[in-house]
């Protein structure tokens, strides 16, 4: 095998193992929410903004014929949907949720009648689809800010992962590459902001390490 052909698929599989492990970390959530049958500790909005992502990175990957994004954007989906139904069963306020979902579901479905409808061209429709799926995806990345501003004025990383960071850097640097690869700006540029957060997290996790917060440290071990 090639060189390059060698590099393309250790990138290529990088981006299925770290983004399905990314995606499958919802488990504990799901375990939790089984065993307690509750939704005590579980953010919503986590699943319905990665079920969207998912679902426009699927059509942009389908539209482009690329087998990567449609694989991975399925699965995702797939559990995605399994934890958002997990959390409507066991959710005591289940109209504030299903609100939740008919309103970003509804302005995805609005989204894709656009680009189905009125965008004909099918190279015009590729170029805004991945522009709309970039700029949601750099959204998510850029929205855990403020909980950076609360480790710091708290001096805690309590409320941070270290292994979802970890999780996030390799996955986001995998898709920079496959992004590189492909000369694919809308893959590439998307995941940048996930490597820039993720380092931010490191520092903060070096400036306050967690043995500063007990109560945090016993539940990590």
């Amino acid at each position: 095998m090639e060189a390059g052909g060698f590099l393309d698929s250790l990138i290529y599989g990088a981006c299925v193992v770290f983004t399905l492990g990314m995606f499958s970390a919802g488990l504990s959530d799901l375990r939790h929410m089984r065993m307690t049958r509750s939704v005590d500790n579980v953010q919503f909005l986590p699943f319905l903004t990665t079920e969207v992502n998912n679902l426009g990175w699927l059509s942009y990957g389908a539209l482009k014929g690329d087998g990567i994004l449609i694989v991975v954007n399925t699965v995702g989906a797939a559990l995605q949907t399994l934890y958002i139904l997990a959390y409507l069963h066991y959710c005591p306020r289940k109209r504030v949720v299903l609100l939740q979902t008919a309103t970003l579901l509804g302005v995805l479905l609005l989204g894709y009648g656009y680009f189905w409808l009125l965008v004909p061209n099918p190279e015009a429709r590729l170029q805004q689809l991945g522009l709309f799926c970039s700029v949601f995806t750099i959204s998510m990345y850029l929205s855990p800010l403020a909980d950076l501003a609360k480790v710091i004025q708290t001096k805690s990383t309590q409320c941070l992962s270290y292994p979802l960071t970890i999780a996030t850097v390799l996955t986001s640097a995998s898709w920079c590459l496959y992004g590189f690869r492909l000369r694919d700006p809308y893959i590439m540029v998307s995941n940048f902001p996930g490597i820039v957060t993720s380092f931010i997290r490191f520092w903060l996790f070096w400036k306050y390490p967690q043995e500063q917060d007990r109560n945090y440290w016993f539940l990590q071990t």
